[in-house]
């Protein structure tokens, strides 16, 4: 069956596409018949309309009503769809869009971590009599005075753990605080002690988020054995009672000597060591695990940190 002559419709308009190339906005309305017409050229002028066909004879008169009318002969067959207009391409085909089950394995790489609950005390390990704690997750809290070698014993011993194992320094978190830093060197206040609070809370809630997902946590303090606003209790409370304490106590001479060796504001005067030392003795009698590491090089302390926690493990100290 022949068409009469013009221009085929537009594609459909696609969303973020103009227009089609070459098509005017005539094209968009039929023609006779239901055929588009042809497109003005822009510029020309409008041809006359043409004359229309000419009238039919009157045909019979309609039927009256409730007789039956004439039978009805076959539908048309349906005209095909206009070819696409010069020029055009078709936007290519867009992959369906994947339906996201409850419960479906996230694809983004977003790992879900346990959250981090209080530490509880360890079972101990088999071969805790001979003292390696090598394959346990543990919670230790190191004890010492300012030059007793907390920071150099715990890198250690947690570097040379057979389980993953993370050092948190309470000096380190402590000392994000850049503008407004109170430094207790200068004196003890309300300021400097509630950062130092600030940063055990942070470190306890850090600890408790490793050893949530299997990762054993050294974390190293200052404690002070008569000042129970920053003493043991706080990291009982951010940590668990899973934490096991011990101290690191060597010489007077010692700690000055290593003090010495220091810079910034972590190093203070020999006055200041004496005294903090002084303080510390008073973990002597208190139950805890005490390490005199005066005569020890860093594996060795570590090795004998290892082998206290082996027997904390299996008795725990009452703190």
């Amino acid at each position: 069956m022949q068409h009469a002559v013009g221009n085929p419709l537009p594609p459909p308009h696609q969303p973020g596409h103009g227009p089609a190339t070459g098509w005017s906005p005539a094209a968009h309305h039929p023609g006779p018949a239901g055929h588009p017409g042809p497109a003005p050229q822009q510029g020309a002028p409008h041809p006359p309309p043409a004359p229309g066909p000419p009238q039919p004879a009157p045909g019979p008169a309609a039927p009256p009503p409730g007789a039956p009318g004439p039978a009805a002969g076959p539908a048309a067959p349906a005209a095909p769809p206009p070819p696409p207009a010069p020029g055009y391409h078709a936007p290519p085909p867009q992959p369906a869009q994947a339906q996201q089950q409850p419960g479906a394995e996230n694809t983004t790489g977003h790992i879900q971590l346990p959250p981090g609950g209080p530490v509880a005390v360890p079972s101990p390990p088999q071969d805790a009599t001979q003292g390696d704690t090598g394959a346990t997750t543990l919670a230790v809290l190191l004890i010492g005075p300012a030059g007793a070698g907390k920071t150099s014993v715990a890198k250690y011993w947690a570097e040379h753990r057979r389980v993953p194992t993370a050092h948190i320094s309470l000096d380190d978190v402590r000392e994000w605080v850049r503008s407004g830093f109170a430094d207790p060197q200068t004196g003890w206040n309300d300021n400097s002690e509630a950062q130092y609070r600030l940063a055990r809370r942070t470190c306890g809630f850090a600890a408790r988020n490793f050893l949530a997902n299997g990762i054993s946590c050294i974390l190293d303090d200052a404690v002070f054995p008569d000042r129970p606003v920053v003493g043991l209790g706080g990291w009982k409370r951010h940590v668990g009672p899973g934490l096991l304490p011990v101290v690191l106590l060597p010489g007077l001479e010692i700690v000055l000597e290593r003090n010495a060796q220091r810079s910034g504001n972590r190093r203070l005067t020999d006055e200041e060591v004496a005294r903090i030392h002084g303080r510390m003795a008073g973990w002597y009698g208190s139950g805890l695990p005490i390490v005199d590491n005066s005569s020890y090089d860093v594996p060795t302390t570590a090795r004998v940190l290892d082998d206290v926690l082996a027997r904390a493990i299996a008795s725990p100290p009452q703190w």
